[in-house]
């Protein structure tokens, strides 16, 4: 786990867990979602955890904010453990803190309420309005941040495209004013024109607003873009952590070194004739030798090895 320093942590995760049981009898298996995974995000920055489908990440996500609950680890937010027991207060605080931006911005929204009570409605239920001018002022403000104007609060879902529905999204989560977001591959269901205009509007509010994201992507470009550090995540494991120029051009894991490969370049005369890495992990005997966290360099750049392969590095 990288260490930050004396920075102002909003984001501890030590030592994640998330297990699931699947099948029946003898034939019953314990997945492994997330194992032993640990990070921090510093307040006002963005951690940018990728990897391939099923690796984990939107389990991490939907864990932290508590959707689940960790088989073992902790969570910390802004000093105080959240992944326990809590008071009604500190759940009303953790709902009201932590807010998360869902995949499909389709399935996310109810399409039997309007725009107006689709953002209230987290206004509501954690008592942050106390009279309907009040909600109707506060939606108004978010439907306005996010690009849109006032006579779309009355209307429903449907009636938009996948872009406005992820501004709504959008809109709904910063209702509550919280100090970390939870963007769970927010624009990968979008068109790439509309993606650009989505990741600049969260660009322009995480600055206007100071948020901290943990931005959850499998598509490398947008997560450099994105990111002030970024975590490559392998069968539940984080198996590399750094700062983007670190991750993008001294990659130290075999599996981020394959995943970096993959990046599509818009030239068709190189990717006609380009090598992609194949990442095969029977390279690691961990039978014999456990991996741990490594640190490479500078930067925060950690890596998922043993000690014999760090040595032949």
């Amino acid at each position: 786990m990288a260490d930050k320093g004396k920075k102002d942590i909003v984001l501890d995760v030590r030592h994640l867990q998330q297990h699931f049981k699947s099948g029946f009898g003898k034939s019953k298996v314990v997945v492994k979602a997330v194992d032993d995974v640990s990070f921090q995000i510093p307040r006002g920055q963005t951690f940018g955890l990728v990897g391939e489908s099923g690796c984990g990440k939107t389990t991490t996500g939907r864990t932290i904010i508590r959707l689940y609950k960790p088989t073992g680890g902790e969570v910390y937010f802004n000093g105080k453990l959240i992944s326990g027991k809590l008071s009604p207060e500190d759940k009303r605080m953790v709902h009201q803190q932590i807010q998360m931006i869902f995949q499909d911005p389709i399935s996310s929204l109810n399409p039997r309420m309007t725009i107006k009570e689709i953002i209230g409605e987290g206004l509501l239920i954690n008592k942050l309005v106390s009279s309907e001018d009040e909600l109707y002022a506060r939606a108004l403000e978010m439907i306005k941040l996010v690009g849109l104007s006032e006579d779309h609060l009355s209307r429903y879902p449907h009636e938009f495209s996948g872009g406005q529905r992820q501004r709504i999204g959008i809109a709904r989560t910063l209702a509550s004013k919280p100090s970390l977001i939870i963007a769970d591959e927010p624009v990968s269901a979008l068109d790439v024109s509309i993606q650009a205009q989505v990741l600049n509007l969260l660009n322009d509010l995480k600055k206007e607003l100071g948020l901290t994201i943990l931005f959850i992507a499998h598509d490398l470009s947008v997560v450099k873009y994105f990111s002030d550090y970024v975590g490559v995540m392998n069968k539940g494991k984080l198996v590399e952590e750094g700062t983007p120029d670190e991750i993008y051009s001294n990659p130290v894991h075999p599996y981020t070194r394959a995943l970096l490969s993959a990046i599509p370049v818009p030239d068709p005369g190189y990717e006609k004739w380009r090598s992609y890495v194949t990442y095969d992990p029977s390279i690691h005997d961990y039978s014999k030798e456990q991996p741990s966290m490594h640190k490479v360099g500078e930067g925060h750049h950690f890596v998922y090895l043993s000690d014999r392969e760090m040595s032949q590095l």
